[in-house]
């Protein structure tokens, strides 16, 4: 595998699918062992892990029309 100037290199996509790895989602550890070997793990999921942006739909309540927002975008 080709590593690039930024240290990222890719994981094939029969690997990503066989661990259950989803792009922009999951996230994963590097593991060394007793050997000094590197593995890669999938990372544990934890409740804190979801992007703000992803979980602001959630919060907010629209009281303004699109005409007033647009209208307070052209000012």
């Amino acid at each position: 595998m080709h590593v690039t100037s930024k240290g990222q290199v890719t994981i094939p996509r029969d690997v990503r699918e066989s661990m259950g790895i989803i792009p922009a989602e999951t996230e994963v550890d590097f593991v060394q062992d007793e050997q000094g070997r590197w593995y890669i793990s999938k990372a544990k999921p934890s409740k804190t892990s979801n992007s703000r942006f992803r979980t602001a739909h959630k919060s907010v309540s629209i009281t303004m029309s699109t005409d007033e927002i647009m209208a307070l975008t052209r000012t």
